[in-house]
């Protein structure tokens, strides 16, 4: 930028800032902190204006108290050079200075309570999982999973900008991008359902389609599946069939019941350790998958896929929130959610026969993670590519360890 391009900007800034315009405050802050501003020509004048400017145009919360504070602190800097210099002014800035940083001590003492020594500590959960997959399910697939929400909900340094500033009076400006900030990624909460849960995903592409067309390249399966009811099919011969025997079944291919489930070869090759059983007439790229694919069942219109992951927990202290990863709709489909509580007796009783054998077992009761999913109300057909964020995982207090007290019968 010219020193004659610098004054126009400056010049348009002013203009914005006369105006109250909204967009002023996240253009003028982004001008300021150019690491070229104090170079490009303008005056010490000049820039004092600008640095107030833009201290007085952020949003009065605590949490930009830090950048109003860096503002006035360079104007603090800038004015013993100006023209107008005032030692009344300067301390005016000053005491405007020590108030915010008191304000912000506040902010800071409400937002991270000391806490009570007399207060009893919360130990640590214990939270174990089993799995014939576990280096990927434990840890290359939150790396995706990572990877996969920074990259979709990345604010940008200008919409981050744009969360510092607000408008008295706001003005209809959809087309200006200086205002933007109304994304998934500002929303903390969101991001956090997002970020501080153990997700479970697949290796290889996942397809749920009412109708039987384009099937993904390394296996099938079908259901006649609906509330109440469901049941495994093969085609056989231009007809439909048990998946158990040959008995040939009066139902057409266009059925609004039937569930097509097909799974695609791997799409990620570095899995780790894999001990689940995989057939060997077939390349392992395409085995996996239909290993997955041979395990997946029904309840009612769900499919539920089995990811083999036990996970043992105290379930005296915590219990777990398993539920459809929040994205899952925007692929067509809606997860099941459930509590992992105590150890229900459904399971066959080999799963139970070893239970509490291994000194870490002790105390503990196990529970099994898998993947529910439905498609969503007119939806016909939904893919979940591979290392997409399937299933969610919370740890929460099991119920008995929390209680919820109405603060006005603890008001003295």
């Amino acid at each position: 930028m010219t020193p004659e391009e610098a004054r126009a900007h400056y010049n348009f800034l002013l203009t914005l800032c006369i105006r109250k315009a909204e967009s002023f405050g996240p253009m003028a802050f982004a001008f300021v902190k150019d690491q070229k501003f104090s170079a490009i020509g303008l005056t010490p004048e000049e820039q004092f204006n600008l640095f107030v400017a833009v201290a007085e145009a952020f949003t009065d919360e605590p949490k930009r108290y830090s950048h109003k504070v860096e503002c006035l602190q360079k104007a603090t800097e800038i004015l013993p050079r100006t023209k107008f210099f005032d030692p009344g002014l300067l301390q005016q800035i000053q005491l405007e200075i020590q108030r915010l940083k008191a304000e912000s001590e506040l902010y800071t003492a409400a937002m991270k309570p000391e806490r009570s020594g007399l207060e009893p500590t919360i130990a640590t959960s214990r939270i174990i999982l089993e799995t014939d997959m576990p280096d990927y399910f434990l840890s290359i697939a939150q790396q995706r999973a990572a990877t996969y929400y920074q990259d979709k909900y990345r604010l940008t340094k200008e919409s981050k900008t744009a969360q510092h500033f607000s408008s008295p009076t706001r003005r209809f400006e959809p087309n200006t991008a200086a205002v933007h900030k109304e994304f998934p990624g500002a929303c903390a909460p969101f991001v956090a359902s997002r970020t501080n849960a153990w997700h479970v995903m697949l290796p290889f592409d996942l397809k749920i389609s009412r109708t039987p067309d384009d099937p993904l390249d390394a296996g099938l399966r079908i259901w006649y599946a609906k509330i109440g009811y469901s049941f495994p099919l093969r085609y056989e011969m231009g007809r439909l069939c048990s998946y158990y025997d040959d008995q040939v079944l009066d139902i057409e291919m266009t059925d609004p019941h039937l569930l097509f489930v097909s799974v695609s070869p791997l799409k990620e090759q570095d899995l780790g350790k894999v001990d689940r059983a995989v057939a060997s007439d077939v390349p392992f790229e395409i085995g996996l998958p239909r290993a997955f694919l041979e395990s997946t069942n029904t309840l009612g219109p769900y499919v539920q896929v089995s990811c083999n992951i036990k996970v043992w927990f105290d379930a005296a202290a915590v219990s777990l929130l398993v539920q459809g990863a929040p994205d899952l709709h925007e692929y067509g489909l809606q997860g099941g959610a459930g509590l992992l509580t105590r150890t229900y007796a459904s399971e066959k009783t080999a799963a139970y026969a070893s239970a509490g054998s291994q000194p870490w077992q002790r105390g503990l009761s196990f529970n099994f993670i898998n993947l529910h999913l439905q498609l969503l109300p007119d939806v016909a057909t939904a893919i979940v590519p591979a290392n997409t964020p399937i299933f969610s995982v919370y740890p929460a207090m099991a119920r008995g360890k929390d209680q919820l007290t109405d603060a006005r019968t603890l008001s003295s």
